[in-house]
């Protein structure tokens, strides 16, 4: 099975256009906004748009398909409106996911400041839960809760937090996890060192389960580790450097996820740029594996 690696695209001239971009600059997978990611209000889904990407991701074998879900939606909030608006337009988020024929719904949890901990995990939980009450995405697309970069009062900034959220939300809703290479990096989770690496990565199969990860975002960090400074670099030319990045995509336990990049875009070609690094750092030997079965079929014995 090949690699999926991609990046986030803009939807400019349609969302469709955007599995076109994808080809173009070499990737197989890619991440979108539905919406804009600074208003509540958002237009339907055009459902020629929406028949257009599902065509043209069959005919070039884009997948998976990932949408990254407001910025504006804060499910654990104190406050009572910003909550019913989160609530609403999060419903929206997953109506449009299931009209796209997504596979994935990037979540960030959002911020329980004003409460307890437990208190912003009970909120978020209850608020997805009323959010896709009656929405039939079983089998169509799967919540990725995704962790964050650690800052004061921010749901997710641990592992922990991540698992305990998707266990309160898996009896009512299909749902998993994404992890970002940035956040994990300035929460304190070190993947840079060899010793760090297999500490965090132990750690990450101990809370969430590697099975969980479908999406990993792969990002470089203009900060440093334990920052709690979320900012994306260009992969290989923050304080990551390329290494972390070759570990995991060559990282059997996340055979089966896609890496998709949230890097900048300072100048043009800077997606396809990010997109060629890490398809760079895929180890040979996974290509050669992927031939093997067609030029030397396995026997068994008797």
């Amino acid at each position: 099975m090949a690699k999926r690696i991609g990046v986030h695209l803009g939807t400019a001239g349609g969302a469709s256009k955007s599995v076109e971009r994808a080809r173009e600059i070499g990737a197989n997978t890619f991440q979108f906004f539905s919406s804009s990611p600074r208003m509540w209000r958002a237009p339907k889904v055009d459902p020629a748009q929406a028949e257009r990407m599902r065509t043209l991701r069959q005919q070039l074998d884009v997948n998976p398909v990932v949408i990254h879900t407001s910025y504006l939606v804060n499910v654990c909030s104190q406050t009572e409106t910003v909550r019913a608006n989160s609530i609403a337009a999060f419903r929206g988020e997953v109506e449009r996911a299931l009209d796209f024929g997504a596979d994935y719904l990037v979540l960030h949890p959002g911020s329980w400041k004003g409460l307890s901990r437990h208190e912003g995990l009970k909120l978020a939980a209850e608020s997805i839960t009323r959010a896709i009450d009656g929405l039939d995405c079983d089998g169509k697309v799967t919540i990725l809760i995704e962790n964050t970069a650690g800052a004061e009062f921010s749901l997710g900034g641990s592992f922990e937090q991540v698992a305990e959220l998707v266990a309160l939300l898996k009896v009512c809703a299909p749902v998993a996890v994404c992890l970002d290479t940035c956040h994990t990096h300035v929460a304190g989770y070190d993947l840079v060192s060899d010793e760090g690496y297999a500490t965090t990565i132990k750690l990450i199969g101990a809370t969430v389960g590697f099975d969980a990860v479908r999406v990993w975002h792969c990002n470089d960090a203009k900060a440093p580790l334990g920052s709690k400074l979320d900012r994306h670099q260009h992969i290989g030319q923050g304080t990551m450097g390329v290494e972390p990045f070759r570990r995991i995509l060559n990282d059997k336990r996340f055979a089966h996820a896609a890496f998709i990049a949230e890097t900048p875009v300072d100048e043009p070609g800077d997606e396809e740029r990010n997109v060629r690094v890490l398809k760079s750092l895929v180890e040979p030997e996974h290509a050669v594996k992927e031939k093997m079965p067609a030029s030397r079929p396995k026997t068994t014995r008797a």
